[in-house]
């Protein structure tokens, strides 16, 4: 069937080439690769596409290194072209192949075309490569009106500007900006994704900017012993639940590896690096928290790590940073940590 995604990904990626030099044209080919900066053909060398045949993958695949994204080329046409439905970058791709239009085929009540299941790794993947970085976006405005100024080493933060949400299987689908987090296992590899649905109205007290909706926060995927990663561990490194959590003791703590598992239970399931020596556990101010360290307490003093407890005087370190400021973060956390570790990942006051 000529209209078939599948089918489609194939003759794309027949003539791989042609379709990197048309969609991709910041580009340019090195070898049996065409490198480019990103799926959304910005100038850089991050991302790979193969345009030939080989041992290591069939033509027409493509990987960001610096993200660790991955599809084939429809997905190029679809973010290079900045289109959302996949009848338009169907459209998009049967028109470079110069077919003739397809005839609409029936599909199943509900069901599209480019459908996978909920929560699968193509799921997963399909989303993330829809996203662009944090830079600019509103992602980031959400990130800084909740007081979070160090943004470096945040590529595994991204950001949907029409993300789906909806609110059970009967309620109809609606659409709002989001920011989107990659779970990743120890080796970087990509496992879920967590949505944070955002406000385009802007910040408020009582949502603190996400969207007015009954679950601003949704995860997807495999996230047992997985996180969203910030920095590359060595012997020393942070982990905590949430995002935010994590990023407010990162402006205190910038050259500290750190690991947001999402939540208090697979906070205890967190998979430890095999260089770890010391690890802090940055814990949420109530029950839950408190089950959490206790956890991976036990788990760390069986295999050798030791574990520091970071505490916040509220709710967590956002609620910190956002009713102390920064400098009493700074002092709080200072006293918390190994001596050793001061003078290595505490920031100085400016």
């Amino acid at each position: 069937m000529s209209g078939s995604p599948h089918d489609l990904a194939r003759r794309l990626a027949d003539r791989a080439e042609a379709v990197c030099r048309r969609y991709l044209s910041n580009g340019r080919r090195e070898g049996h690769y065409w490198l480019v900066g990103d799926v959304r053909n910005t100038p850089g060398r991050s991302l790979f596409v193969r345009l030939r045949d080989s041992p290591k993958g069939p033509a027409g695949k493509w990987r960001d290194s610096a993200t660790a994204e991955h599809g084939d080329l429809l997905d190029v046409i679809r973010e290079s072209c900045g289109l959302v439905d996949f009848r338009d970058v169907a459209s998009e791709a049967r028109s470079f192949l110069t077919l003739p239009p397809s005839e609409p085929e029936p599909m199943p009540a509900g069901q599209s075309v480019a459908s996978a299941p909920t929560g699968s790794a193509e799921a997963v993947c399909r989303l993330i490569a829809m996203t662009q970085p944090i830079s600019g976006t509103l992602a980031e405005t959400y990130l800084r009106n909740r007081g979070i100024t160090a943004l470096h080493g945040t590529s595994s933060l991204r950001f949907h500007p029409g993300c789906y949400y909806r609110p059970d299987l009967q309620a109809p689908t609606e659409i709002w900006p989001a920011m989107i987090a990659t779970v990743t296992d120890l080796n970087r590899r990509i496992t879920g994704a967590h949505r944070t649905w955002l406000d385009p109205n802007g910040f408020d007290a009582i949502r603190l900017g996400k969207a007015p909706i009954d679950t601003p926060r949704r995860a997807m995927g495999d996230l047992i012993g997985n996180a969203v990663r910030f920095g590359v561990p060595n012997d020393v490194m942070a982990a905590g639940e949430g995002i935010e959590t994590v990023l407010s003791l990162r402006c205190v703590l910038p050259g500290m590896a750190m690991a947001a598992a999402l939540s208090a239970a697979h906070l205890t399931a967190l998979l430890f690096p095999d260089t770890l020596r010391r690890l802090y556990i940055v814990r949420d101010n109530d029950p839950a928290g408190d089950g959490a360290r206790d956890r991976l307490i036990a788990r760390t003093e069986a295999v050798g790590i030791e574990a520091i407890v970071l505490s916040p005087t509220l709710g967590d370190f956002n609620e910190d940073l956002r009713a102390f400021g920064i400098e009493k973060l700074r002092a709080g956390t200072r006293v918390q940590l190994a001596p050793q570790d001061v003078g290595r990942f505490l920031a100085s006051a400016a």
